[in-house]
């Protein structure tokens, strides 16, 4: 899939893998996730109680990328030039300028997200989607890769603001950090009883190529009856009674893309119905809304997404690979 003398998409993943689990305990699925919504392009949240290093996954994936990296911590008094930046005057030179704000790097974390204002939550959305950003009429264009990483806490609800669907809808996926085992707590207390071990993580051989890498996960092929799954998979969550937002066409999209990286992640050159099915509820669950039925009987979203998807019928085993040249 590599040309030749080139780390694989595979080789990559892998070696980001190895890197963050120098410093988090029993998180390879969330770091692989994390992993190939960098390389579909998209952004992620992740959605956990607090404690269980939602921050540190993501300083400790940045971390092994080598990339630029910034932090938001969102507040409720954070404004929209806090995030994008701002144009001053510059009485050496006369003249106004433009300030850039954090959003200006590779991979940039926004901590609590949910703890920002619906004004300050918006400022993301253009840079999300059309990775620039437009301050006082002039766009200005975000470095390549970018990547937003954000973190809310579902259980706390004093002083947030829930992010509209607009929002939720541009995150590729959602990550779900879960209690570790009891062994893995063990070992984490092992691990940072003498300090912290952040500084020990490397940039991984083949991070400074992540632009072709994407070309090469693009390069995946996806035959026709795994689009087709796709798409009746987004069509019978806006069939059901069960929901009162189903998924977008975007979130077909979505779920193709990150199909093609997790394929890519595996070493194959073509995407299968099991990656497909990996990825429904990390794509999809947060795009969509419960009716109020549903709701009142207190059904879990991620229960009610494999029920629908469970009734969509999976193509019969065929020759997914990708045609010979």
């Amino acid at each position: 899939m590599g040309r030749d003398g080139d780390v694989t998409v595979r080789q990559l993943g892998a070696a980001i893998g190895d890197e963050v689990g120098r410093v988090i305990v029993g998180k390879a699925d969330q770091t692989r996730l994390i992993t190939a919504a960098l390389l579909a392009g998209g952004h992620v949240l992740i959605d956990d109680v607090p404690g269980v290093a939602k921050t540190l996954l993501v300083r400790a994936f940045a971390a092994s990328l080598g990339l630029s990296f910034r932090r938001i911590q969102c507040t409720a008094d954070l404004l929209p030039a806090d995030v994008t930046g701002s144009t001053v005057f510059n009485q050496q030179l006369g003249d106004f300028e433009f300030r850039p704000g954090p959003l200006f790097a590779n991979t940039v974390l926004a901590d609590e997200v949910n703890r920002a204002t619906p004004r300050t939550q918006s400022a993301f959305l253009e840079a999300m989607q059309e990775r620039s950003v437009t301050v006082d009429g002039t766009t200005h264009a975000l470095p390549e890769p970018f990547m937003v990483l954000a973190t809310q806490n579902p259980v706390e609800q004093k002083g947030t603001f829930p992010l509209p669907e607009a929002q939720l809808d541009r995150f590729l996926v959602r990550v779900r950090m879960g209690y570790p085992t009891a062994v893995e707590e063990v070992e984490m207390l092992q691990r940072f009883r003498v300090g912290d071990p952040l500084p020990r993580v490397r940039p991984v051989e083949g991070a400074d190529d992540l632009v072709s890498a994407r070309e090469r996960v693009r390069d995946v092929h996806v035959a026709d009856d795994v689009a087709r799954y796709i798409v009746a998979v987004a069509a019978a969550t806006r069939e059901t009674a069960t929901l009162r937002l189903g998924a977008s066409p975007r979130s077909s999209l979505a779920l193709l893309h990150a199909a093609q990286a997790w394929a890519a992640l595996d070493g194959r050159t073509f995407v299968t119905p099991d990656d497909v099915q990996r990825l429904v509820v990390p794509v999809l669950a947060h795009r969509l809304i419960l009716s109020r039925e549903t709701s009142l009987a207190q059904r879990d979203p991620q229960a009610v997404l494999d029920e629908i998807a469970a009734g969509v019928p999976v193509p019969a085993e065929a020759a997914h690979a990708a045609p010979a040249d």
